[in-house]
């Protein structure tokens, strides 16, 4: 009902130029031009913009006041991400180009769709980071979150002033699953190899993880295709800025992690951030969690080679971790397992993101992988 309301508060505005059905008649053809691009609540913008009508009101909106309710809206913003256009053929065989750019201003950060022509802004370089814009669109609820629409009959042009923003960046110990708009700043704390894949449509993607961390925590930053090349160019305790990324739980490790997605800005920078890492006692130590661990060993088994499903040869030890606490232990897979060879009983260790299982006899155990990171201390 709610969303048949928007199309009856949009038609109010042409309902001098076209009766209703020959709306819902145009509205029906620009989805389907549109090849399932737009919903009908967009299509019915589009139709409207091409009608001439525009919103009578020029004040310019923060862009944390924009919202789903607004017919149509002007703001100012200065770009801070830009994405390539692609190109599309609508279902009666005209071509199509739609590209995205990522805006903020001193309340908030939005992403803008430019539509057709307005996409040419951006492959002609009229549209590049630190660009200040003004304009007018159509806010709508994309696949992404909040975001606001502009077609050949709205307007876009370089602003004449400079646009101060102000990104707020959220703490590592806030993200839970779920959110979406997340910008934050970190530091290295570790980084994986690039790993391609296949995917379903036989096509080739590309992934890579990076964990970073600020004075509240730390957590997993996931990167795919192009992004990954990021890996190649930051170092170990460099810092980073993440914008527009969301957060999922991942199912094997259960833990949440962050996915910086197509329209997410991956980039260095020069903040000074500080990071502690934070140790478990032993005792306090339950299944099913990351945990970083710091005492003495107290106990070394040998390196045993052994056959995995698939065919693979891998390697295997135990070794035996105390703290004034108590006593657990960590099972070494991998390259990790070598690293027996460089330990001494009563040698001081740390261990960094193990994952605590349950293990034999009612103990548990934590499992050092290749998210994991062993120091041995002198």
């Amino acid at each position: 009902m709610e969303y048949q309301s928007e199309l009856d508060s949009i038609y109010k505005k042409v309902s001098n130029l076209l009766t209703k059905d020959e709306f819902i008649e145009q509205v029906t053809e620009k989805v389907n031009q549109m090849n399932g691009l737009c919903d009908e609540k967009t299509a019915a913008m589009l139709v409207a913009n091409d009608l001439g009508i525009h919103s009578d009101d020029q004040n310019i909106v923060n862009i944390s006041d924009i919202s789903s309710n607004n017919s149509n809206v002007n703001f100012m913003g200065k770009v801070i991400s830009v994405f390539d256009t692609k190109e599309f053929q609508r279902n009666d065989g005209t071509n199509g180009k739609v590209g995205n750019i990522i805006i903020s201003d001193s309340t908030g950060s939005i992403k803008v769709t430019l539509w057709d022509e307005k996409a040419d802004l951006i492959d002609n370089n009229s549209i590049k980071v630190g660009t200040c814009l003004v304009g007018n669109g159509y806010p709508k609820e994309g696949y992404s979150g909040l975001e606001v629409n502009i077609g050949n009959n709205n307007t876009i042009k370089e602003a004449s002033e400079d646009i101060d923003i102000n990104i707020k960046h959220q703490k590592i110990k806030e993200i839970k699953d779920g959110d979406k708009d997340i910008n934050l700043v970190g530091k290295v704390l570790d980084s994986s190899d690039i790993r391609e894949f296949k995917r379903k449509d036989g096509s080739i993607g590309k992934v890579c993880n990076l964990l970073i961390g600020d004075d509240s925590g730390k957590i997993r930053v996931t990167l795919w295709d192009e992004k990954t090349d990021f890996c190649k160019e930051i170092d170990l305790d460099s810092s980073l800025e993440i914008i527009n990324a969301y957060a999922r739980t991942n199912n094997f490790t259960n833990e949440v992690e962050v996915q910086t997605g197509f329209y997410g800005l991956i980039r260095k920078v020069d903040n000074d951030i500080e990071f502690k890492e934070n140790f478990n006692l032993i005792e306090t130590i339950t299944p099913n969690q990351a945990c970083s661990i710091k005492g003495q060993i107290s106990g070394l088994d040998d390196i045993k080679e052994f056959t995995r499903k698939d065919g693979t040869e891998d390697l295997v030890a135990n070794i035996y971790v105390s703290d004034r606490s108590g006593r657990i232990r960590l099972v070494l897979w991998g390259d990790n397992a070598n690293k027996i060879n460089e330990m001494d009983i009563g040698s001081n260790i740390e261990v960094i993101d193990a994952y605590v299982k349950d293990g034999l006899r009612d103990e548990i155990e934590a499992h050092v992988g290749n998210r994991s990171q062993i120091y041995i201390l002198k």
